[in-house]
């Protein structure tokens, strides 16, 4: 029965986090807390003395310091590149290049970017305008073109940092964050062209008109003159990817012993600074407030409310993804880890990949369950944290990088979106569509690109592990 303990504090704290949310419709960072503390009343006392409900909260701190400076930055970064044009301007310089007659590729494409810095729902309010004003001169394909915005917005979200869900799988699973990033789109890349695929299947089978949204007015276009360029438009987006991606080439390379290492080991120290994540998204925030100051001529004070009213949208990010992060401490206190490891154990060598389809089946549970992706990719990478920091990796190692396992988290967390999902009614209400016409569409379409995102994240761990 002793063994069976630590299982018995698993389902209760998955029984409160669900519970809470599901049925007493209370907010994620409550229940996650909630949960947290229970599980930490219920397990074994710490070691060094502290307090069953201090250590949650410690728990919590440490939580913050590896993610809350980055989150916060990030929706600096979004709400400046919405309000100053650059997110449009993206947008536009897409569907120039590739034509009309590759729209959905091109909503596809901008969706994609956007989604990287920008929340979902912030991408599809900004791309909806271009999907109707694009049917409004063909009369047809509605739904491909609001379903291509959807594939590209949904796939970065759950899968490239700096989005919330991504950036705490990376840092609870001790995962390098260019690395992440760089998996993150490569595996991200397939599942959005399956899903424009599917979307053009479903747009085939589905005639569905554009419909006036009483509850949403389109923003009036801005005219050209009043957009950055396209280069100072990208500048937030590729300048960080580029910062924290060269320290990770850099360390690579001297870990591999490949290149001129008396080089490579002097300019470590720098470019471990100008990588690290906090720095470069600092950087990147610094300039596109510039960007915001200048092309929209904004007083100081005017710059100041608008920083405000991003904080105030990535602080409840931050709150919910530090509970998670407590969450899965006190699993850890618990001895979740051991447990599973004794039921995982095996010496047929087939340990990491159940524990990439153990990923990629709790986070399409809690997906189900709860609604948010992002809350099912930090409980669920949370959880397997707890069960990977034992001796079970020395002793039955993975075989491939931790990268794999939060890619098979993300594809997960995109399987099963339904009416209690955000960006399912964000989906349905904005584009005008009835709830039984986006289940037909929305769900269908993030399950194909779930799917595809774990088939390529096995294929990756199988072909590329890097270990």
């Amino acid at each position: 029965m002793l063994e069976n303990y630590p299982f018995v504090i698993l389902g209760i704290g998955i029984a409160i986090v669900i519970g809470m949310i599901i049925f007493l419709k209370i907010n994620a960072f409550l229940a996650l807390i909630t949960a947290a503390m229970s599980i930490s009343l219920l397990g074994p006392e710490s070691a060094d003395g502290i307090n069953r409900i201090k250590r949650v909260a410690i728990a919590f701190g440490d939580s913050v310091s590896g993610i809350g400076i980055v989150i916060a930055l990030a929706a600096i970064i979004g709400k400046c590149m919405m309000d100053s044009g650059a997110a449009d301007r993206i947008v536009r310089t897409f569907l120039r290049a590739l034509g009309e007659k590759n729209a959905s590729v091109a909503l596809m494409g901008s969706g994609f970017v956007l989604a990287v810095p920008v929340f979902f729902d912030t991408v599809f309010y900004l791309l909806i305008p271009l999907a109707r004003s694009l049917y409004r001169s063909t009369q047809r394909n509605y739904l491909l073109y609001i379903m291509a915005i959807a594939a590209g917005g949904a796939i970065t979200h759950t899968l490239v940092p700096p989005t919330p869900g991504p950036l705490a799988m990376a840092d609870y699973l001790g995962v390098d964050l260019g690395k992440m990033i760089f998996v993150g789109v490569l595996v991200a890349l397939p599942a959005a062209f399956v899903g424009i695929l599917y979307a053009k299947f479903a747009n085939h089978l589905m005639d569905i008109p554009m419909r006036d949204v009483a509850e949403h007015k389109d923003p009036d276009p801005l005219e050209e003159h009043e957009l950055p360029s396209l280069i100072v438009s990208l500048l937030p987006i590729v300048l960080p990817v580029l910062m924290i991606t060269s320290n990770t080439l850099v360390n690579s390379l001297v870990d591999a012993q490949i290149g001129p290492q008396k080089f490579l080991t002097s300019i470590g120290p720098y470019t471990s600074i100008i990588g690290d994540a906090n720095f470069a998204l600092l950087i990147a925030t610094a300039i596109s407030l510039i960007i915001l100051f200048r092309q929209r001529s904004l007083t100081l004070l005017q710059l100041s409310a608008s920083v405000e009213q991003a904080l105030m949208s990535g602080g409840v990010i931050i709150l919910i993804t530090a509970g998670g992060g407590a969450f899965g401490k006190m699993l850890t206190v618990a001895q979740i880890g051991p447990a599973i490891e004794a039921m995982f154990s095996s010496d047929s060598g087939g340990t990491g990949m159940t524990f990439l389809f153990l990923g990629f089946g709790i986070a399409a549970l809690l997906k189900v369950a709860q609604g948010s992706s992002t809350v099912a990719m930090i409980t669920t990478s949370a959880m397997l944290s707890a069960m990977l920091t034992t001796t079970n990796l020395e002793l039955n190692p993975l075989g491939f990088d931790p990268v794999y396992l939060a890619t098979a988290i993300g594809a997960g967390s995109l399987i099963g979106s339904w009416m209690n999902d955000s960006g399912f009614w964000i989906f349905c209400k904005m584009s005008g569509l009835t709830e039984a016409e986006a289940l037909k569409s929305w769900t269908p379409l993030l399950f194909v690109m779930g799917c595809t995102s774990m088939a390529t994240t096995i294929l990756l761990s199988i072909v590329w592990p890097m270990t």
